[in-house]
Order: structure tokens, then C-alpha cells, then sequence
């Protein structure tokens, strides 16, 4: 691990930043004071929002956090986002956001709210957002969905904050690698949530790697510290990815149950109702690909989300906080990751505190084997 990922990490365990009013300031302070890594998710706010939130979390806890954005989005789905230089691929078949929306008729009667303006913007406030972090630098920033140009990640270095991309391919980490970024966030496909791709293709949609895989690909690839993410839920498990060349663990839906989330209760108690058996990659909700509990809405409509985010995002949101205020689980994005029935509904401190253990405990039993091999049986 290197002295800068260290001096952020006194722990090996990151809170990854979930969008939509999870990752509250709550949940990334009790994170950090507990030795792990928090994180704010500034997608989906404001700028101003963003900035109150870390004026919020710096009054709960002095140590290290980090702060997420999203990647402005290309006029197209499928064209390149940040420094991948690669081609754009052809848009989405004409009024293919507008037949969902017919499609979607039927949801927004059954809630009794209106369908969401889909050209409610593409750039996530992401140039307000820089200004912000530059002007108050915080310890790390993380980005989604594509990469920083170079000198954005250089003026970043300069203010003191530690980069992280996220990257689902080999050539996605090396893309990061070029462009200067300190670490890469690993996101298997066992991820709950977006897909931090950076090309949204729709013909590789199902085909991710699982996050092992992945890891082993992209260590011999980039000489870069990297985090792993995707399905984690136990110490062993993070024991199993640092064994692998990870400098540390991501985890977002081993967080979610957490009483400091600021997922809605129906979400939370999801993850480990018998009803909701596993996950499926959705474009349903937002027009990206993004795991999720499967449920009705995702059953219906998933088959003919169009590839258009964040088009498909601004569309269904009145419709998800419908379902929440009702609380309908089945019109929900219940974004999850693999391990979902593993979750835990211990407060976020203690959360890490056991992770700490199990992971010190899996060590152990990996360093006992060893000698068992070498010495022979005991």
C-alpha cells in the first residue's frame, strides 16, 4: 500500500459512496472515526448540497473522507467519457426514451405522479461540483463512469486529494493509469449498483468479470494501488482481495442496513426478506446497467429500458420516490450487490470493528495453514 493510501487508511475498508441519500454524513463519519475510509456520494446533488454535506461531516469527525462524482455524460449513450479515446457508438433507436415513457404511463397513474423530464441535464453539476473539492480540498476523491482529464487529477494532487477512478475492464484501469489518478477503484460485476463503466455498450451488457478475476487481470496490467469492489460482505472475504494485490476493500451494501444509511427502511429490510432471492443487472431504473433486488418494476420494464442514461434516470425518479414514500418495495431500485442476504444491521462503527475482526481472523487461519503446509500435519 503506499504511505499516501495509507495515511488514509488505517484500515483496509472503504465505504463506498452510494448515490440517492445512502451515504449520508452520519454513516461516512462513523466510518472514519472507526478507522475505515467514508464517503460522501456527491452525484445527484448539487453542488451547494455537496459542500453542505462535507461542511457537515467535517463537524462530526477530523479524520480522513472522501467525496464521489459522477462523470459528466456524452451526448450519446456509448460515446467515450474522459481520456479512453475511444469512438463514440451510435445512439439509441430515435423516440426510444419516448416509447418507454408510454410504456411507463401506467407506473406514474398507478403512484399518482407525473414521469420526470428526461433532458434534465447531463453533466451532474460536475464542473460546480471541481470547483468546490479545488476551493476546499478534501483528503480523496473518487470518480464513476469515466475518467478526470489529466490535468483535473494533477490540480487535484496539488490541492492534497488523494484520486481513485473506478474501472470494470483492464482497459478501463490502464486508461486511469494514463491519466495520472493515484489508485483504481476494481468494481466487479457483482457490484450492487451502477456499473462505473466508461463506455456504456449495450451489446456487453451481462458480460462483466467477476471482481477476482478482475483483480488478478489488472494487477499484472497497472502498477497502481487498487481497491477492490464488488459483493463483499465479510472479513474473509476482504482477507481473500488483499491476498489477491488489493491495497483495500470496498463495500456499499454491507453499509446499506446500517442504521446511519440513509436508505429507506423497505430497503434496507429487502436485502435479507426471504421474497427478494437475488440480483439482476437493470437498465429499468436509469438507462445504465446497475444491480439490483429483483422485483416487479425491474421484471416489466428492464426488457425495454432503452441504453440512455442519465435520460431513463430523470424519467423514472418521480416513480421511485413514489414507490418509497408508499413504501412499495416493488417499484423501488433496490440497488444491491451479490451478498446482499448477508447483510447486517449493526451501526457502522461496530460494522467495521467486525469486518476488522474476521479479517484478522482470516489472516490467522491463512497464516496457520501455511505453516501447517511447510511443517507438515500437525
Amino acid at each position: 500500500m503506499s504511505s499516501a493510501l495509507t495515511d488514509l487508511l488505517p484500515l483496509p475498508i472503504v465505504q463506498a459512496p452510494m448515490a440517492g441519500g445512502v451515504s449520508l454524513p452520519q454513516l461516512a463519519a462513523a466510518v472514519s472515526e472507526a478507522g475505515g475510509l467514508g464517503f460522501l456520494a456527491a452525484g445527484y446533488k448539487t453542488a451547494d448540497g455537496m459542500y453542505q454535506e462535507i461542511k457537515q461531516l467535517r463537524s462530526l469527525t477530523s479524520r480522513p473522507f472522501g467525496v464521489n462524482l459522477f462523470m459528466p455524460q456524452p451526448e450519446h449513450p456509448g460515446a467515450s467519457t474522459g481520456s479512453t479515446g475511444a469512438a463514440p457508438a451510435a445512439p439509441p433507436a430515435a423516440g426510444a426514451v419516448e416509447l418507454y415513457a408510454h410504456q411507463l404511463a401506467g407506473e406514474a397513474a398507478w403512484y399518482g405522479t407525473e414521469l420526470g423530464d428526461p433532458d434534465s441535464g447531463r453533466d451532474d453539476g460536475y464542473d460546480a461540483k471541481l470547483a468546490v473539492l479545488l476551493d476546499n480540498p478534501v483528503p480523496a476523491a473518487s470518480f464513476h463512469f469515466g475518467v478526470p482529464a489529466p490535468d483535473t487529477l494533477a490540480a487535484l494532487r496539488r490541492a492534497g486529494t488523494f484520486t481513485l477512478v473506478t474501472a470494470t475492464t483492464v482497459e478501463e484501469a490502464l486508461a486511469v493509469e494514463r491519466a495520472g489518478a493515484d489508485a483504481v477503484i476494481v468494481q466487479g460485476v457483482e457490484a450492487g449498483g451502477h456499473q462505473g463503466t466508461h463506455r456504456d455498450i449495450p451489446e456487453n451488457d451481462g458480460s462483466g468479470i467477476g471482481l477476482l478475476s478482475l483483480l488478478a487481470q489488472v494487477r499484472e496490467a497497472v502498477g497502481l494501488p487498487l481497491i477492490a469492489a464488488g459483493g463483499l460482505m465479510r472479513g474473509s472475504q476482504i482477507a481473500a482481495v488483499l491476498a489477491a494485490g488489493a491495497s483495500a476493500a470496498q463495500l456499499g451494501t454491507a453499509f446499506l442496513a446500517t442504521p446511519e444509511s440513509g436508505a429507506a427502511a423497505v430497503h434496507k429490510e429487502a436485502l435479507t426478506d426471504p421474497l427478494f432471492v437475488r440480483t439482476e443487472l437493470t437498465r429499468a431504473f436509469s438507462g445504465r446497467p446497475a444491480r439490483g433486488l429483483v422485483n416487479r418494476f425491474l421484471r416489466e420494464h428492464g426488457p425495454y429500458a432503452p441504453a440512455a442514461y442519465p435520460e431513463v434516470h430523470h424519467l423514472t425518479s418521480p416513480l421511485r420516490k413514489a414507490a418509497a414514500k408508499a413504501g412499495d418495495a416493488q417499484g423501488m431500485a433496490l440497488w444491491a450487490g451479490q451478498g446482499h442476504r448477508l447483510a447486517r444491521t449493526l451501526p457502522a462503527g461496530r460494522l467495521v470493528e467486525v469486518l476488522t475482526a474476521e479479517l484478522d481472523a482470516a489472516r490467522t487461519a491463512l497464516s496457520d495453514g501455511g505453516a501447517t503446509d511447510a511443517g507438515g500435519a500437525r
